[in-house]
């Protein structure tokens, strides 16, 4: 199964604003009438519960949403460009790909749940928006601003009410058979299953999703075997029936060893509520030892289940356990949401721009700066004279002014140079 993939999105770029007069037959009166550019599309990741893998992306990894339209002249307005809708499954966690453990931006459990990823960019304004009592036929106009870009990990991990956890071979899949509908593959060697698979269980009213895992060994939570990708399935289960295999020498020492690994791991996850059951009943060398495996486990403070996979020996009394385990958690999930406590993310102040000095030439540089640059067309005269009065808006004016500037001093921004007139 896939469940991590990369991919590189791209919002799509805004239209640009239109450079137009009015020009019409008998019509005394012109003046500007350019056009906005559209908005550039977004892309969003959505829930699809048909998807149940990340197997659709094998085959395409750059998604870019459509730009908007251009303005044109009779102050027409760009068309905006279609947001583009990225398919997962439920339980996809989508994160920024940074090359470590990138900060997550949605976690996307519900159905028909949908985030923008990356937001398009604005629309350019026409010339009609420059016009002044003194500038009747302004010739600016703004470029549409570039939508965000990122490259993107979505990471699936299972949706399941209960995890059946336990080493290889202990018998996971014969029970999820036992179970359910579903149909896991069943062989007498370990390793059988190599991706999680789910099964639906019904007992009276209630129903719950069952996931098998793939089997943990000693240092799963360093990667070996298939234990990174066994633990990253269970985070998501409410409740793990742990299965140990009775033919084992010491089934207690088993299950020491995976909560071990489901510690080092993670804390949250080794907390998770356990029903430990012992596999194969049936057999007549475990029915002779399960006094011994009981007293063992008892010791330890643990509640025990025998059952057979093969057989169905216990099985029903088993999910009876479960399901009362499963409502109770429910309950306390619920209890925990009636208040929840506020939190407040204080975010950096970062300076608008910042100014420094190099060879004589005065360089503002800033985001805000260079999107002012970026957006605005043309080397005119009157191009950089609109740049000049939105940077005495910024504060960069009263900013030059402190640093000794003077009129016919040469200022950069952005790479653009021109002369500052004070």
């Amino acid at each position: 199964m896939i469940d991590r993939v990369r991919v590189h999105v791209q919002a799509g770029k805004g239209g640009d604003g239109s450079l137009s007069f009015r020009r019409e037959k008998y019509v005394p009166k012109g003046g500007p009438d350019g056009g906005d550019g559209g908005r550039g599309g977004n892309v969003i990741v959505e829930v699809d519960p048909s998807l149940n893998t990340l197997a659709h992306f094998r085959r395409k990894r750059y998604y870019r949403a459509e730009r908007g339209g251009h303005g044109s002249g009779a102050k027409k307005h760009g068309a905006n460009g279609a947001d583009l809708v990225i398919r997962v499954p439920a339980g996809t966690v989508a994160r920024h790909a940074d090359g470590g453990e990138g900060e997550i931006i949605a976690d996307l459990t519900v159905e028909k749940q949908r985030v923008v990823i990356a937001k398009g960019g604005h629309g350019g304004r026409g010339n009609v928006h420059f016009a002044t009592s003194t500038n009747r036929a302004p010739r600016i106009a703004e470029k549409g601003e570039q939508g965000e870009e990122l490259d993107l990990e979505l990471d699936l991990k299972l949706v399941a009410d209960v995890g059946i956890t336990g080493l290889p071979n202990a018998g996971k899949s014969t029970l999820l058979r036992r179970i359910s509908a579903a149909r896991p593959k069943v062989a007498g060697y370990p390793f059988t299953t190599l991706e999680p698979v789910l099964g639906v269980v019904e007992r009276g009213y209630a129903t719950a999703v069952f996931a098998d895992i793939p089997g943990l060994i000693s240092g799963a939570h360093e990667g070996v075997g298939l234990g990174l990708e066994f633990l990253r399935h269970v985070e998501r289960t409410r409740l793990l029936v742990h299965l140990l295999d009775g033919t084992r020498d010491s089934p207690p020492q088993d299950l020491a060893a995976v909560n071990e690994e489901l510690r080092a791991y993670s804390e949250p996850l080794a907390g998770k509520r356990q029903i430990v059951t012992v596999n194969k009943v049936d057999l007549p060398e475990v029915r002779r030892r399960r006094d011994g495996i009981a007293k063992d486990l008892l010791q330890a403070g643990v509640k025990l289940h025998f059952i057979s996979a093969a057989t169905g020996e216990g099985v029903d009394e088993l999910l009876d356990a479960v399901m009362e385990a499963l409502s109770e958690e429910k309950v306390k999930v619920a209890e925990e949401s009636i208040a929840p406590v506020p939190v407040t993310h204080l975010q950096p102040r970062r300076p608008r721009f910042v100014l420094t000095k190099k060879d004589g030439t005065f360089e503002v540089e800033g985001a805000l700066a260079a999107r002012l640059v970026e957006r605005l067309t043309g080397d005119s005269r009157e191009t950089k004279a609109e740049i000049r009065r939105r940077l005495v808006r910024m504060g960069v004016g009263a900013a030059l002014k402190r640093a000794g500037a003077r009129p016919g001093d040469r200022i950069r921004v952005a790479g653009l140079e021109m002369e500052w007139e004070g």
